[in-house]
């Protein structure tokens, strides 16, 4: 399945066959998410694959949304540092959402259906995985062929439609301010006075707490 088929034909999986995933193609999924884009190259993640039954039980109850995880062929768990350099914690999320995304992707590419959950319970995730003390589960993501129907185009996919949720060049093009008369420019802003450096790098303002 090429790139632009697999985006648009994958959705998220919950039931699963019994058939196993090949181990070529659960490696390729991986690698997907190894090669991952990350800030300034951090990388801040470890994969535990897991695919004895048993422990895929175990696993479906760290969270109440976890359940499919239970019937899937595999299931890779995310896992990070459990003390993380201050201000790296939103940084950390937005790595995790693109290896996950490219996972996601890599197997839609291969026909492989997927589905993501979090973790409520990290203390069960970590014994069950044999997290270091050091590690903790952030998110898992369940893989295996969709039981229901394979993986194909969605032609209607339940999302606003493109010219709702994209604006060009700025918000309300058609009601932009009449261009204003030449004057000089205003002397540049010292950065310093909007962020706070630390370790050479600026801190963004907070966010509050990301989701």
């Amino acid at each position: 399945m090429e790139t632009w088929e697999a985006i648009r034909s994958r959705r998220n999986v919950r039931l699963f066959t019994d058939q196993p995933i090949p181990g070529d193609h659960l490696d390729e999924i991986l690698e997907a998410g190894r090669r991952a884009p990350s800030s300034q190259n951090w990388q801040p993640w470890d994969f535990v694959v897991v695919t004895e039954r048993s422990r895929l039980v175990e696993l479906s109850s760290v969270a109440p949304g976890a359940g499919h995880v239970a019937g899937a062929a595999a299931a890779v768990a995310i896992c990070a540092s459990s003390t993380l350099p201050e201000g790296r914690l939103r940084t950390l999320y937005f790595d995790f959402g693109q290896a996950t995304m490219s996972m996601m992707l890599a197997a839609a590419g291969l026909r492989i259906g997927s589905g993501h959950a979090g973790v409520a319970d990290r203390e069960l995730a970590s014994a069950v995985l044999g997290l270091p003390d050091d590690r903790l589960c952030a998110h898992i993501i369940s893989f295996g062929y969709p039981a229901d129907r394979e993986l194909s185009l969605i032609r209607r996919p339940a999302r606003r439609p493109l010219s709702e949720v994209v604006h060009r060049e700025r918000w309300l093009a058609d009601t932009a301010p009449p261009p204003k008369a030449h004057t000089a420019p205003p002397p540049k802003a010292d950065i310093r006075d909007t962020y706070a450096f630390s370790g050479g790098h600026p801190a963004s303002p907070s966010l509050g707490t990301p989701r």
